[in-house]
């Protein structure tokens, strides 16, 4: 594998997201989302304005769950299906490149563009934070900005595997959206429903539970950073459900860069035995 050309591959990729304005307009998604959410996100209990670090956190880590796994899957679903139905996968295929150099070069593009938008979209939260608490402020929102770049790029590596995987750009699509009803609303929703159904009895295996919540990227994130400060730890009331094992914020980052890894590598042996 030549690096040469997946960095010609990945730098075509993040043009073009310049050039049709993708990225400007998710980063101001994101900072308008951002802002109004910090701003207005301790309205319930009486308070507006940009609070403590914590509750910042707090009141942002709904939309990063909600939002980003969706434009990843979004921005990644039609990578190579897309240039199979236009006929171009063939013609790009003729060139001296393989199969390998184009699939990582594709999600390294992509992966670029989704990270600048993010890191674009939370700064500005970063820069009224860093002005009204000072640089110590900063670490844990840096802390926070990280992990939901990994969700990004773990959610971007589900749906190059579904481009890969899909036969035409309308199955992708909607392999996209149920991944992303599955993860971010229904997985959450049987854990529970298995719960009640057995009255949380259920043996040793209920030592397992909090395991189960690794198999979903988006719960991953929202340990790394439940756990990540006190003060979220009680806001979100899960100091109780998880135990101390998976407390540890390296440890969840580590689950997520596996997430990163795995649907790429499945992705990469499927695309090279096509």
């Amino acid at each position: 594998m030549e690096l040469r050309q997946v960095a010609a591959v990945a730098g075509k990729e993040f043009r073009d997201r310049l050039r049709n304005r993708w990225v400007l307009a998710v980063a101001l998604v994101f900072t308008v989302f951002a802002v109004v959410i910090a701003w207005f996100g301790g309205a319930q209990q009486g308070a507006v304005g940009l609070r403590s670090t914590e509750a910042t956190i707090a009141s942002l880590v709904s939309l990063v769950i909600y939002l980003i796994p969706l434009i990843a899957l979004l921005l990644g679903f039609d990578a190579v299906v897309g240039e199979r139905e236009r006929g171009t996968l063939e013609l790009v295929l003729a060139l001296p490149i393989t199969r390998l150099e184009l699939l990582l070069g594709k999600y390294l593009g992509l992966a670029a563009a989704l990270t600048a938008s993010t890191l674009a979209g939370f700064g500005v939260v970063a820069g009224v934070l860093g002005a009204q608490a000072g640089r110590s402020a900063l670490e844990p929102y840096a802390g926070f900005i990280a992990a939901s770049v990994l969700l990004g790029l773990a959610f971007l590596s589900l749906a190059v595997l579904v481009s890969v995987l899909a036969s035409d750009r309308a199955r992708a699509s909607g392999l996209a959206i149920a991944l992303w009803f599955f993860f971010v609303l229904v997985f959450d929703l049987l854990l529970l429903g298995l719960l009640v159904t057995t009255g949380g009895r259920m043996g040793d295996a209920a030592a397992a539970f909090p395991y189960l919540l690794l198999l979903n990227p988006a719960d991953v994130f929202r340990i790394l950073n439940v756990f990540s400060l006190e003060e979220v730890q009680n806001l979100y009331g899960l100091t109780g459900i998880v135990p101390a094992p998976l407390a540890k914020p390296w440890l969840m980052a580590l689950v997520m860069l596996g997430w990163i890894a795995a649907p790429l590598a499945a992705a990469a042996w499927r695309f090279r035995s096509r």
